[in-house]
């Protein structure tokens, strides 16, 4: 190693010790004994492409994260599973992971890695798994035994003395199970926990595209002792998938967890799907799905994306619009089973099927979308429609727009969004069963009220309105208070006669069949009785033409007893807070091994500049300019971010 190899490496050392003022003994420590100072971090997943495999493959389950955790304190870890070092069977610097009822090898010299912000994702997939294997396996004569589940258990019993059933465990080989795909497995903790608590599977394929993590995966499957249902795969995942087209080589359950775009497997998957199979897709560029990125979200799903305050389940409808197109081109259609929007990423799971006649009702299924950038009005337009002709269906071009060139009510323009998924994103009897098997076994997940209270919202929801509208929103566009959501979101609109409901998307969404009319009509009532100070509000602004017409609806804002919803009664755990310090996505995994701490250093750089604003401007100097990405050396003029002279920001 060269001088100024070694140099590098030290300056490094001497940021981790600063970022973490704890280790600094251990860090001074380990530069005299010679010992890695990454052996007192615990590291997150990450996936490593060794060759020049597109670096999207590498899994949901592969984003770096540091937490600092102590390796001789396993009971310090709270969030994830607890580390120990002393476990029989370990090579020198390895870690094991506890999640669910796996125990997971990782190495410390950053090869793989493991993210615990993803638990919530993995229970919620075997939960659903499970129901799924539930349902398939009783066609085939097999019931299946999950521990705790002593109700379903004893009718089962009472099934079982009229038919004869197979019973599948956990642990066990079926026979007769489903064949489990998991494309991006990266450590293989999805698939031991799949093979360690998911009944009634007959073989599960972990795949990877790194040596090193296909070599873990299979040291993974050893030492849980699953070798004999988890095997590992170093291949391409989309190979793996267009190689198992054929209908006896489908898999039943293919799970792909990317980091960042699961776009380059959707066509392999849809193909590689058995019939009435499930598909478990994870996205996580929220950037571009939310509207950041509109023409990187078309060429990727095919749809634009903008930026609005429903964003989060437009991003969930994006996926579903894709995922349809790209099963209609083999004569296949989705069943959206559970889409769900949770911390950074969205999480979907649909059902495949085949019939040439459902793919002829597609382009009915989306729709494209107008948004108004002055108050938010949005109207769906379907790109195609059906009508009943007796015993046969005529298929037609829909027509539109179903809005005029400005706004009706603030007279602004529209943008144009999609083509989105315009039909229910779950299936309420299949979520319904996944709630009632979870709550019916609160130990078998550590996640488990999460999971109880984000499917309580999702069985809440309407499942035949598309987006909604946010309460927040609709009072700062005409800059009035805020009025309290069961007052005016769920009774003023129950009493003038339409269906609201919240959604699990997002905090203080309005999701409601009224027209855009009607709820500027409440808000006009409202203002009323919290008035604004109209002469400072410009006269072509949005605020101005909407309050300056009269209300045609008298709202009324008398509390309902039926507007409280039960999961809001009931205080479940619905919209969790953060439980650490820079919780969210990670950057992505270097190839050749290592952490990129470039995005970790930028958000600590930058954290709470709004609440702690800088005063002395000799404090400028250390930071760099956003603009031109460089130290300043001189203050000069005026600064666009901080406020404060500064020579660099012309």
């Amino acid at each position: 190693m060269s001088p100024r190899t070694i140099l590098q490496v030290s300056f490094r050392c001497i940021g981790l010790s600063l970022a973490f003022p704890k280790k600094r003994i251990s860090f001074l420590q380990s530069l005299t004994t010679g010992q890695s100072v990454f052996r007192t971090f615990r590291m997150d997943r990450k996936k490593e492409p060794e060759e020049s495999q597109d670096t999207s493959s590498a899994g949901a389950d592969s984003a770096p994260t540091a937490v600092p955790v102590e390796d001789t304190n396993p009971s310090s870890s709270t969030e994830s599973g607890q580390t120990s070092s002393t476990e029989p069977g370990l090579l020198p610097g390895e870690t094991v992971v506890r999640e669910g009822k796996a125990a997971i090898l990782f190495p410390s010299a950053n090869e793989v890695f493991y993210n615990p912000v993803q638990e919530f994702n993995r229970d919620l997939t075997c939960a659903v798994i499970t129901e799924f294997a539930r349902e398939q396996l009783a066609q085939r004569g097999v019931r299946i035994l999950v521990p705790g589940e002593r109700d379903r258990v004893q009718q089962h019993e009472e099934e079982g003395g009229k038919k004869e059933y197979i019973t599948a465990s956990v642990g066990e080989r079926c026979e007769q199970g489903l064949r489990v795909l998991e494309g991006l497995a990266a450590s293989g903790l999805r698939s031991v926990r799949f093979a360690l608590e998911v009944p009634g599977l007959k073989s599960i394929t972990a795949n990877d595209y790194s040596a090193k993590a296909a070599a873990l995966i299979a040291r993974n499957a050893q030492h849980n002792n699953v070798s004999h249902i988890l095997q590992a795969s170093q291949r391409d995942a989309s190979m793996v998938m267009y190689e198992a087209r054929g209908k006896k080589e489908r898999y039943d359950v293919i799970d792909l967890d990317p980091y960042g775009s699961p776009s380059p497997f959707l066509d392999a998957a849809v193909q590689a799907v058995s019939e009435g199979g499930l598909l478990c897709i994870t996205c996580t560029d929220m950037a571009v799905m939310a509207g950041n990125s509109g023409e990187t979200c078309y060429s990727k799903y095919g749809s634009m994306s903008i930026k609005s305050k429903y964003c989060h389940e437009m991003a969930l409808r994006i996926i579903l619009h894709s995922l349809d197109q790209r099963a209609a081109v083999y004569q296949r259609y989705i069943e959206p089973l559970l889409s769900v929007s949770v911390d950074f990423y969205i999480r979907v799971f649909v059902r495949v099927k085949t019939g040439q006649a459902v793919v002829k009702n597609s382009a009915s299924k989306h729709a494209l979308l107008y948004n108004c950038v002055g108050c938010g009005a949005f109207h769906l337009q379907r790109m195609g429609k059906k009508m009943s002709q007796g015993k046969h269906m005529k298929y037609s071009a829909a027509t539109g727009p179903p809005v005029g060139p400005n706004c009706e009510h603030c007279r602004q323009r529209h943008q144009l969004g999609g083509p989105i998924w315009a039909e229910p994103i779950h299936d309420i009897t299949f979520v319904q069963k996944v709630l009632g098997a979870v709550s019916g076994n609160p130990t078998r997940f550590r996640t488990s009220k999460r999971i109880e209270g984000v499917l309580s919202m999702v069985t809440e929801e309407l499942r035949d309105v598309p987006l909604y509208y946010v309460l927040d929103h609709l009072s700062s566009t005409v800059h009035c208070n805020t009025p309290p959501m069961l007052q005016f979101s769920r009774s003023a609109l129950l009493h003038a006669g339409y269906r609201v409901s919240l959604s699990h998307a997002c905090k203080n969404a309005v999701k409601t069949n009224a027209p855009a009319g009607v709820l500027w009509d409440l808000i006009r009532c409202w203002e009323k009785s919290n008035p604004v100070k109209r002469e400072r509000l410009s006269e072509t602004s949005p605020a101005h033409r909407i309050l300056s017409a009269e209300p045609t609806l008298q709202a009324c804002f008398e509390i309902r007893e039926d507007a409280n919803p039960q999961s809001r009664k009931r205080h479940l755990t619905r919209f969790q807070e953060n439980p650490q310090a820079n919780w969210g996505p990670k950057a992505r995994a270097k190839a050749g091994g290592g952490i990129s701490s470039e995005l970790e250093d930028k958000r600590k750089q930058f954290q709470g500049k709004r609440k702690k604003p800088i005063t002395d401007s000799s404090q400028l100097k250390s930071l760099p300019c956003k603009k031109l990405r460089k130290v300043c050396p001189l203050n000069y003029n005026i600064c666009s971010v901080f406020k404060i002279m500064r020579s660099c920001c012309y």
